[in-house]
């Protein structure tokens, strides 16, 4: 398999996609924070003093996923049709998990920002409990799955179990929860 973001000296360049037809493409990325249980407690109960963590942080997932290609030099700026950011929080390991779906009809794939989606909310999580607790931890990101062009359907083998997706993010008492196989990550 051959790197195309270099030319035939070395150079980093940009992929050319011309000719390329548009296709559907979707693409998942998952990644988790890992909290004290006084800063879980707060998230869960709406309780941060910068409002609500997981509202705020979906928004900016949204808007990191949009800003991909001002940030991964070689990215292609591409018109997304959707982006989806959940999350699940995990009481046991005192963790939030978000999860990250992007749509577009384009000429190359999302995967960067479903993964730049990730990374924002739960950057922005951080900024908002960082006076809560400043040992926080941000790990696990991924490429979980992606469909479309030339590669066609690819899956992160890594094992997931079955788990819930807030529909409303935690935090001022809502609590709605619709049950999905994390086995088909794709939210839509």
């Amino acid at each position: 398999m051959e790197l195309t973001h270099f030319d035939e000296n070395g150079k980093a360049r940009m992929v050319d996609v011309t000719d390329k037809q548009d296709t559907v493409r979707e693409a998942t990325a998952a990644g988790k924070i890992t909290v004290s249980r006084t800063v879980y407690d707060a998230i869960e109960a709406g309780k941060v003093g910068k409002g609500d963590v997981l509202s705020v942080a979906t928004t900016a997932g949204i808007m990191g996923a949009k800003r991909t290609a001002d940030l991964i030099p070689m990215c292609h700026i591409l018109p997304i049709t959707n982006c989806r950011i959940r999350f699940q929080m995990e009481p046991e390991e005192c963790a939030v998990y978000c999860y990250c779906t992007v749509k577009v009809t384009g000429k190359t794939g999302v995967e960067m920002e479903a993964l730049a989606g990730v990374s924002v909310a739960l950057l922005t999580v951080y900024d908002m409990c960082k006076a809560l607790d400043k040992s926080m931890e941000i790990g696990e990101i991924y490429l979980c799955r992606k469909t479309g062009g030339k590669s066609g359907d690819v899956r992160n083998e890594k094992p997931l179990q079955q788990i819930s997706i807030s529909e409303e993010p935690a935090g001022n008492g809502k609590k709605s929860k619709t049950d999905w196989d994390a086995k088909d990550l794709h939210l839509w």
